[in-house]
C-alpha cells in the first residue's frame, strides 16, 4: 500500500539529508610547525618535589581547537533545502496530494528545517525524518477512533453513510459491522438505499453471512422511513450501533442532497460518514469538501487504498477538508478495513526512521 509514496519520499528524505550535509564542517586548523631548520636546544626541567602536589597540566592548543571544532553548531539555512523542497513539492504532486496539503507539508518541512542548529557530527537523518514525520502527521490529522467513540457516547449510535454511486460503499457499510461486531458491539443495519436495483438484496445477503440485523422496506420505499424503523428498533432492542445505507449520489444533484437533509432530520445521525475510493485521487478530495460543505462529515473511509500506489487521498483528504480518516478498505474480505492511524502510517512511509 503507497509504494510509490514510500519510495518517492525515501529519495525525497536523501536529497534532503544529502543537502544539508553538504554544510561541512570547516578543515581541523593546523597546529603551527617550527619554521627553523636548526635542532631545538633542550629545554632544562626541574624535577619537581615529591611533596608538592602535582600542578594541572596545561591544555594544549590543538586539544582547544578540536573542542570547538566538536561542540560546534551548524545552523540550517533555508538556501541549504531549497532545491530539496522544490523536488519535495513536485514528488507529492506527482502523487496526487492536493496543492494545499503538499503546501502545508513544504511549510512544515521547512519550519522543521531552517534555522535548526546542528552538532558537528550528529545524524543528518535523524534530524530530516524528524521534520518530514511531524509534517506528515500535522497534514493526516489525529484519525478516529470508531470503538472508542462508541463507548463514550448514548446508545444507539447513529452513523450515517453516504458518498457517490460505485466507490463501495454498501461494502464498506457491511466490513464496519464486521469490525464493530468483532469489537463486542451488537449492531444494526438499515437498509437506505432503496432505489439502486438491487442494493437491498446486496446489502442482505451481507447482514446475513455476518449474522447482523437488517430493516428494510420494498424496492423505492422512502429511505427516511427505512432509517427511521431501523433506529426505532435499535432502541427497543438495547442495539449499540446503527449503520444507515444510502443510496450514492453526486453533490450537485439538488434533488439527492435534499433527500440526504430530510433523512438527517429524520434520523438524527451522531456521525456522518463519507465515502469515497482511494483511487480516485485529488477527485476524492474535491468530492469529500463538496459534500462536506453540501451536508455535513464527521469523518471520512477510503475504499481501495490497496489499489493506490500514489497515496495522494489518504495524506490528502483529512487536511483539505479538516475532518478525520477513519478507515482504509484494503481488500475484498470483510476482515479487510483498517483503523487509519496516522502515526503507523507515517513509520510506514519512511520506512519506521529514526
Amino acid at each position: 500500500m503507497f509504494g510509490g509514496l514510500r519510495e518517492k519520499l525515501q529519495a525525497a528524505r536523501n536529497r534532503l539529508g544529502s543537502s544539508i550535509q553538504a554544510v561541512v564542517a570547516p578543515a581541523e586548523p593546523q597546529v603551527p610547525q617550527p619554521v627553523s631548520s636548526e635542532t631545538p636546544a633542550p629545554v632544562l626541567r626541574e624535577i619537581p618535589d615529591a611533596s608538592v602536589p602535582d600542578e594541572p597540566k596545561p591544555v594544549r592548543f590543538f586539544d582547544k581547537v578540536k573542542t570547538l571544532i566538536i561542540e560546534r553548531e551548524l545552523i540550517v539555512s533555508e538556501k541549504d533545502v531549497a532545491d530539496a523542497l522544490s523536488e519535495l513539492e513536485i514528488t507529492l504532486l506527482e502523487c496526487d496530494v492536493a496543492l494545499p496539503a503538499t503546501d502545508a507539508i513544504i511549510d512544515q518541512v521547512r519550519n522543521g528545517l531552517v534555522g535548526r542548529h546542528r552538532k558537528i557530527g550528529e545524524s543528518v537523518d535523524t534530524l530530516v525524518v524528524h521534520a518530514l514525520k511531524n509534517a506528515l502527521l500535522e497534514v493526516l490529522g489525529t484519525g478516529f477512533d470508531l470503538a472508542e467513540y462508541i463507548r463514550e457516547h448514548n446508545k444507539p449510535v447513529k452513523i450515517l453513510f453516504t458518498g457517490v454511486n460505485g466507490t463501495g460503499k454498501t461494502t464498506t457499510v457491511a466490513k464496519i459491522g464486521h469490525f464493530l461486531k468483532k469489537q463486542g458491539f451488537t449492531v444494526v443495519i438499515g437498509a437506505g438505499d432503496t432505489y439502486r436495483a438491487g442494493a437491498i438484496e446486496q446489502i442482505g445477503v451481507h447482514a446475513d453471512r455476518l449474522g447482523i440485523k437488517i430493516i428494510q422496506h420494498q424496492e423505492g420505499a422512502d429511505p427516511s422511513a427505512v432509517l427511521f424503523d431501523t433506529v426505532q428498533y435499535a432502541n427497543s432492542h438495547k442495539i449499540d450501533v446503527v449503520l444507515a445505507d444510502t443510496a450514492g449520489r453526486f453533490h450537485n444533484k439538488a434533488n439527492l442532497m435534499n433527500q440526504l437533509d430530510k433523512i438527517k432530520r429524520v434520523m438524527k445521525p451522531d456521525l456522518v460518514v463519507y465515502v469515497d475510493e482511494a483511487v480516485a485521487g485529488n477527485d476524492a478530495v474535491t468530492r469529500a469538501f463538496e459534500f462536506d460543505k453540501t451536508v455535513g462529515a464527521d469523518a471520512v473511509v477510503l475504499t481501495k487504498a490497496d489499489m493506490d500506489s500514489r497515496g495522494g487521498a489518504a495524506i490528502s483528504i483529512a487536511h483539505t477538508i479538516g475532518k478525520p480518516l477513519m478507515f482504509i478498505g484494503v481488500g475484498q474480505s470483510y476482515d479487510d478495513i483498517m483503523p487509519f492511524e496516522p502515526a503507523q502510517v507515517v513509520d510506514d512511509l519512511l520506512e519506521g526512521g529514526a
